[in-house]
């Protein structure tokens, strides 16, 4: 149960400075110190975690959903975004623009620079917070592209 609390715990994190910690504190309604209990790592806000209605509330402002986007991986589950009962729709906040080439692209972009990260992340044979977090938003931002290639390829084959 611990390894699931610091995951969400780190996809919290995310999603708070995705939004940026002033615009959060206004959204939530909550102070930068009650935000940062939620993520903190410290033994005694362990098991302390978001609400979910700040959940949403953030993710809403958000460029990625990080905390539904976790807890979809903790059940196995993949999403999809942009789309409104299964096809794109014109009130959708996210821009997809190019088609599947472009996407190959971006996407062989995006795995260059987490490889990148990596390969300077690993050459002491440590990887530090700093370096993992770096990984991680590489990571994220691969995940991105996957998600509107894969919109894509569903639009060009309905």
């Amino acid at each position: 149960m611990a390894e699931i609390g610091t995951y969400l715990k780190k996809h919290t994190e995310a999603l708070v400075k995705d939004v940026g910690i002033e615009a959060a504190c206004q959204i939530t309604g909550k102070s930068k110190a009650t935000l940062g209990r939620y993520y903190s790592d410290n033994s005694e806000h362990t098991d302390r975690f978001m609400p979910v209605d700040a959940v949403a509330k953030l993710e809403k402002e958000a460029s990625y959903p990080h905390v539904t986007s976790a807890l979809a991986d903790l059940k196995n589950i993949t999403l999809s975004y942009g789309t409104k009962n299964g096809s794109n729709s014109e009130g959708s906040n996210t821009a997809r623009s190019g088609g599947v080439n472009a996407d190959v692209i971006a996407l062989s972009q995006r795995f260059a620079f987490l490889m990148s990260e990596y390969q300077t992340a690993i050459e002491d044979g440590i990887i530090t917070v700093n370096e993992a977090k770096r990984l991680l938003r590489e990571t994220v931002m691969l995940q991105h592209v996957l998600l509107d290639m894969k919109l894509h390829l569903e639009e060009e084959s309905a």
